[in-house]
């Protein structure tokens, strides 16, 4: 089992959109592709607004080839454009990291 932390930064003008397209779109679609979410969050760092996730894959490859298929979703294109039309854009930057447990980590002992 492997983790990837997203972290998005999202605006305050459309912060409402942003949320209302993960939850009732993104996060649909991603379990329609095998994406397993662990959690998410909103946080706050260097006067920004950032929306931040974890999600769980059973290996890398497994991760790139789900990531492949979900951008490439025909209703994922559209939600896209159609957000993107009615309330510019919803994200900023992007981080994208692969979490690597330290051996001494509690999750490793569960």
């Amino acid at each position: 089992m492997i983790h990837q932390l997203r972290i998005y930064e999202i605006f305050e003008s459309n912060k409402t959109a942003f949320h209302a397209r993960f939850r009732d779109h993104a996060a649909r679609i991603m379990a329609r592709h095998g994406f397993q979410i662990v959690a998410t969050w909103e946080t706050a760092s260097a006067g920004r607004t950032e929306f931040a996730y974890i999600l769980a894959w059973p290996d890398a490859e497994t991760k790139l080839q789900r990531w492949k298929s979900f951008m490439a979703d025909p209703e994922w294109i559209e939600i896209k454009r159609l957000t993107a039309i009615e309330h510019g854009d919803l994200v900023g930057a992007i981080e994208d990291r692969l979490l690597k447990p330290t051996d001494y980590s509690p999750a490793l002992t569960r």
